[in-house]
């Protein structure tokens, strides 16, 4: 999958051939001696702790935006917690009051950030 020069074309084709295997999965060019290690490296079913199976190349990337068990933090009180879980929270959280230092009317934490303009 790369330029080669037409002088040295017909002996690289020749030594690509004998040495390197395309992978079934991927489609990357991978050494033969490599492409068992490179299946059961990359290519093996693993389980998330979310139960979801997938590729081993793929958990890291599922972990860090699709796992609904993956960290997630409030945007009211800071706390971490699991995605799955953030959107209850957030509706309990945001719905608390807090005195305002300004007016003194209870406020809601969600409407905290806009209330100064409120306020006055």
């Amino acid at each position: 999958k790369k330029d080669i020069p037409v002088a040295n074309f017909t002996i690289h084709e020749i030594y690509c051939s004998r040495n390197i295997g395309v992978c079934r999965y991927c489609s990357e060019s991978i050494p033969k001696t490599e492409m068992k290690n490179h299946i059961e490296s990359e290519h093996v079913q693993v389980t998330c702790k979310c139960g979801m199976k997938m590729e081993k190349s793929l958990l890291e990337d599922h972990e860090a935006s699709a796992c609904p068990l993956r960290p997630a933090v409030c945007q009211h009180c800071d706390i971490q917690l699991t995605f799955n879980k953030l959107h209850d929270h957030e509706s309990y959280c945001g719905a608390r009051t807090e005195t305002c230092s300004g007016c003194g009317l209870n406020v809601m934490v969600k409407d905290l950030k806009e209330h100064p303009r409120v306020c006055g």
